[in-house]
Order: structure tokens, then C-alpha cells, then sequence
């Protein structure tokens, strides 16, 4: 069993995904060797980090999902492949590809058609508990995973955050609290997410990420993660020194995800000053 922060201490639907995950883990393990021989075999990952460290603007990475547990249906029937097209036209520095299918409406084959149609690095965006998972990431192209600090153990964090980058992929690690960043930190993570959504409530809160900021270790990129709506939002977080963004939601719902997209992804950013 991976080893996760036990479903007991996890909220709902979180609880639901990690279970939802361990059951997904038993039929993976069956094409272990077939995963581990497809990475070997997958190009060369594309320098995700760097892709985000722009020193005059806030680095947009623009997601593609079809819904959430938090708000249902958002577009169901996109096409990964125009839609992440559009985000590349738009000016986005990388890309987001949700791979969950039961909650998500996603799938691995999502990720590879918009790595292989599009240049930008690409992120998998998962719930990412066993080194099997990360495997099956770089297996599918993948440039990046998802590590949450919340469903995972630090054992299991540590080992996953170093695989990462043994198979040459980033790795975002997101945090919600302090506790959290303490130890996403621990572990050597220089790819901060600090999400500004309460798994526990769903509340969002944009003053998550100003609030914890400043306790992030200098060389660390940080990338703000929900909630994110309008140029004013990314505004205000690159006045504070907030190197990235990952959009969802705002954009997907809007009638024109590419020009949604054009207009968060020229933001300015100014250099972190450390209080």
C-alpha cells in the first residue's frame, strides 16, 4: 500500500481520491515492466522549472480539465490538443494536463496527444502516492508531476520528490499551510505550489499564498495554484515576488479559453524582497 497520510485523516473527497488511487495501483502494478521499458524509451523531459523562471513576468501555466469534484461539469467536451494549442498561442510557459478519470474526466492519453502536438513542457496533474505513479508519468511523457504535501507521508514524499528527479523530471510539491512548506522544504523541493484552496472546505483564498511566501527558502520558485481569475489576481501576486501561476478553472469557463489566456500570461512580476 502506498504510503500516504491515511484516508482516516484526510477530509472526503480527498479520502475518495486516495482510495480511488490505491484501488487504480493494483492493475498497474501488472504493467510495471511495461511502464518502467516506456520510460526508458520516452524522450528527453523538457526543463519544466525553467520554463517557469522569467525574471520581468508571471510564468502562466495553463490547465486542461474537463470538471471537478468542487465544481462539477467546466468543459466536458474540450479537445486537449486545440485547446492546449490555443493556451501555447496565448503565451503560456507551460501546461497542465489532468489525468484522474473518475473524478477529473481526464486520461494518460490526454497528456501524451498535447506532449507530442505541443513544444511547452507539460505537467501531470494527479494525485501522485507511489513511485509507480511517477514512473507512469514519465511513461506518458510527462515533463512534471504533482507531489501534495496533505497525502503524503514524509517518507513517501521524500522518495518521490528524488525519483522525480532521477527519471530528469520537476517536481511541484504544493503546500496549503506552514506546517506543510516546513516539509516540502525538508525534502529539498526548489518547486513550491502553494494552493490557495482548503481541501478540508473548499474555501479560497488568494491571501494563502501572500501569507506564506516570505517562509519560502530563496532559489525555490513559487507557483500560485486557485483561484486565480483575473489580471488583477496575477498582478497581485508578482508584486509580491510570485514567480508562476496555475489557471484552471477561470479559464475553461471563459468563452474564449486562448484570449482568457493571452490576458493572464503578460503579467509583471517584481524580485521577491525577503522581509
Amino acid at each position: 500500500m502506498p504510503e500516504t497520510q491515511g484516508s482516516d485523516s484526510l477530509p472526503g473527497i480527498l479520502a475518495s481520491i486516495a482510495g480511488t488511487k490505491e484501488v487504480e495501483l493494483r492493475e498497474l502494478r501488472s504493467r510495471a515492466r511495461e511502464l518502467e521499458d516506456a520510460a526508458d524509451a520516452a524522450p528527453p523531459a523538457r526543463d519544466f522549472k525553467g520554463a517557469l523562471a522569467s525574471p520581468d513576468r508571471v510564468a502562466l501555466i495553463a490547465e486542461c480539465k474537463r470538471r471537478s469534484p468542487g465544481a462539477g461539469a467546466i468543459r466536458p467536451d474540450l479537445d486537449p490538443v486545440v485547446l492546449t494549442g490555443g493556451y501555447a498561442r496565448a503565451g503560456a510557459a507551460a501546461l497542465s494536463v489532468l489525468t484522474d478519470t473518475q473524478y477529473f474526466g481526464g486520461s494518460g492519453k490526454d497528456l501524451k496527444d498535447v506532449r507530442e502536438a505541443n513544444p511547452l513542457p507539460v505537467l501531470r496533474k494527479d494525485f501522485t502516492l507511489d513511485p509507480l505513479h511517477v514512473v507512469e508519468a514519465r511513461a506518458l511523457g510527462a515533463d512534471a508531476v504533482l507531489l501534495i504535501v496533505r497525502i503524503l507521508s514524509d517518507t513517501m514524499l521524500a522518495r518521490l520528490h528524488a525519483q522525480s528527479n532521477a527519471l530528469g523530471m520537476a517536481a511541484l510539491v504544493e503546500v496549503h499551510d506552514r506546517r506543510e512548506l516546513e516539509r516540502a522544504v525538508a525534502v529539498g523541493a526548489d518547486l513550491i505550489g502553494i494552493n490557495n484552496r482548503d481541501l478540508s472546505t473548499f474555501r479560497t483564498d488568494l491571501e494563502t499564498t501572500l501569507e506564506l511566501i516570505d517562509d519560502v527558502p530563496d532559489g525555490a520558485l513559487i507557483v500560485s495554484e486557485s483561484g486565480i481569475r483575473e489580471p488583477a489576481d496575477v498582478l497581485r501576486l508578482g508584486e509580491a515576488g510570485v514567480d508562476a501561476v496555475l489557471v484552471g478553472e477561470s479559464l475553461l469557463k471563459a468563452s474564449d479559453p486562448e484570449e482568457a489566456a493571452r490576458r493572464l500570461s503578460a503579467v509583471p512580476r517584481t524580485e521577491r524582497i525577503r522581509g
